[in-house]
C-alpha cells in the first residue's frame, strides 16, 4: 500500500496569502515524478494556524527520490539574480508518515 506525507506548516495569518501563492506557482516537479500519487495543500478554517501539505506515494524509497532529487534543487533555488531566497512563509514544520491500510472511494451511481 502507499505511503502518506503530511507536512504540517504553522503559517502566521499575514503569510497566508503569499504561502498560497508560491504553492500555486511552483514548479510541478512533484507531479512527474516517480511514485508520486497525489498532492493538496489544506488551510485551515478554524482553530489552527498549521496548512497540511498532504503528498501521497508508492513507496517511502520513491518520496526519498523525490526529497532529494527535484524537492533539494527547487528549495536550494528561487532567489533573484544576484538576490536572496524570500523568507519562508511558515514559521514551522513538522513532517508526519503514515501508511494508507484502508481506502475507499465513492460508489459508482
Amino acid at each position: 500500500m502507499s505511503i502518506v506525507k503530511i507536512n504540517a506548516l504553522t503559517v502566521p495569518v499575514e503569510q497566508r496569502e503569499t504561502l498560497e501563492k508560491r504553492f500555486a506557482s511552483r514548479a510541478g516537479a512533484v507531479e512527474s515524478s516517480d511514485g508520486f500519487e497525489w498532492f493538496e495543500l489544506l488551510k485551515p478554517l478554524e482553530g489552527t494556524d498549521q496548512y497540511l501539505v498532504y503528498t501521497r506515494w508508492r513507496s517511502e524509497a520513491d518520496f526519498q527520490a523525490w526529497m532529494e532529487g527535484p524537492m533539494k534543487a527547487a528549495h536550494q533555488g528561487g532567489a533573484a539574480e544576484g538576490g536572496e531566497r524570500p523568507k519562508p512563509a511558515a514559521s514551522g514544520s513538522q513532517v508526519w508518515t503514515f501508511e494508507v491500510v484502508q481506502q475507499a472511494g465513492p460508489k459508482p451511481a
